[in-house]
């Protein structure tokens, strides 16, 4: 067999880009599916917004609580627990019958989602070496993509075929993934050797608590911005243009999503290259800027567009996938060189957790700056934010290189 299918290191890459991929195709359902929800359970953009933020609230709890965790009963374990756990709260959506209960289970799947990133994100920084593990975390990354893909496929053909609910029980089929990681994944060599677990409360102290703080501000700002954007872009595409939408439907926006990810799919992997070549730092800044940009277009496309130029949106559907996300395995490779393997998940988790738990915000302050001004003009408060994140990078430490202990 070749050798990307056997070596322990491709093993638990595959392992955590497989784990991620479902794992965004059980959170994204809820996002194509956004409008028949609010038309089912009689909500305003705001509140529907409200369920984003609850998923991304508790990923924030998921990814920490799976840090501190993975740094005491392994990078594996934990891996098919958060696997576990939204795979069957996205079955849990299929019974909601009131907004409360819709709440609950799109929290849970935000545990599993915060989870699955911090046990998988480390597994792969483990196993892989200094100059290829840029490579291997954005390959890891790139299984968002596929799984955006994924939801954007079936979502049509099941709510015009079906309904909701049934699309939403389709989110429990990765929990039959974990068998497989069970019989094949092995723990990172550099775990398995190392002494009994930190005490988390280091990443508090000197020397890494300004690099916690530092870290975590980065990460707030560019999941605000993301999560701002790509939550309810496929409800502005979709949107009438009274609306401040671009006047789209289903099918054409989940055609134009399915083109957008692919354009995604590519971003992860050239921003592993460049940040293996030339840093992640600058990687990085460039990515976020060109995703600034791409965003106003997006934002102001109602104000100066006619009938007809939907054919641009297309054209430049793949850049902003390309740009608006390709940057996330910064995350993976540098939030796991911060820190020595007896705190390193509880770092990686808590860094990008807690950042995603504050950026929970962006889906409701996006819903209800929508409900007053449009939804193009609420998608202009992201570009803000992405312009942050591209100055806050360059205060942290260039890690390129770096031999992880």
């Amino acid at each position: 067999m070749p050798y990307w299918l056997t070596e322990r290191k491709w093993i638990a890459l595959w392992a955590a880009f497989f784990g991620y991929m479902l794992d965004a195709m059980d959170v994204l359902l809820y996002v194509f599916a956004i409008q028949t929800l609010k038309t089912e359970f009689h909500m305003s953009n705001a509140m529907a917004g409200v369920a984003s933020s609850l998923t991304l609230i508790l990923s924030a709890v998921g990814g920490i609580a799976s840090g501190i965790l993975s740094d005491r009963y392994g990078r594996r374990r934990l891996l098919i627990w958060s696997i576990l756990i939204y795979s069957l709260a996205s079955g849990g959506t299929a019974t909601s019958r009131t907004v409360a209960e819709l709440l609950f289970w799109r929290a849970m799947v935000g545990i599993g989602l915060g989870a699955e990133w911090s046990a998988g994100a480390t597994l792969v920084a483990e196993s892989w070496d200094p100059a290829n593990r840029g490579k291997a975390l954005s390959l890891m990354q790139s299984g968002w993509a596929c799984g955006y893909m994924l939801a954007a496929a079936i979502t049509p053909y099941i709510l015009e075929h079906y309904n909701w609910r049934v699309l939403f029980l389709v989110g429990v089929l990765p929990a039959l993934f974990t068998m497989w990681v069970r019989r094949n994944v092995t723990e990172p060599e550099v775990w398995t050797k190392s002494k009994e677990p930190g005490d988390f409360r280091a990443i508090f102290r000197a020397p890494y608590l300004s690099r916690t703080v530092r870290a975590t501000v980065l990460a707030t700002s560019v999941l605000f911005a993301y999560w701002g954007l790509f939550t309810w872009l496929p409800g502005f595409l979709s949107a009438p243009a009274s609306q401040g939408g671009a006047g789209l439907n289903i099918v054409k926006t989940s055609q134009w999503i399915f083109v957008m990810q692919f354009g995604t799919f590519l971003g992860y992997l050239t921003f592993g290259w460049l940040a293996d070549k030339f840093g992640r730092r600058p990687a990085f800044a460039f990515y976020v800027v060109m995703a600034a940009l791409l965003t106003f277009v997006y934002g102001t496309y109602p104000r100066w567009a006619s009938t007809g130029q939907e054919g641009l949106l297309l054209l430049i559907g793949p850049l902003v996938g390309f740009f608006g996300t390709g940057y996330f395995s910064l995350f993976g490779a540098t939030l796991a060189e911060l820190y020595p393997t007896a705190i390193r998940g509880a770092g990686q988790g808590f860094t990008y957790n807690f950042g995603r738990g504050l950026s929970a915000l962006a889906p409701y302050l996006v819903g209800a700056i929508a409900d007053n001004h449009g939804l193009g003009s609420a998608l202009l408060l992201n570009s803000g934010f992405f312009l942050l994140a591209a100055g806050l990078v360059f205060t942290l430490p260039e890690t390129k290189d770096t031999a992880l202990n």
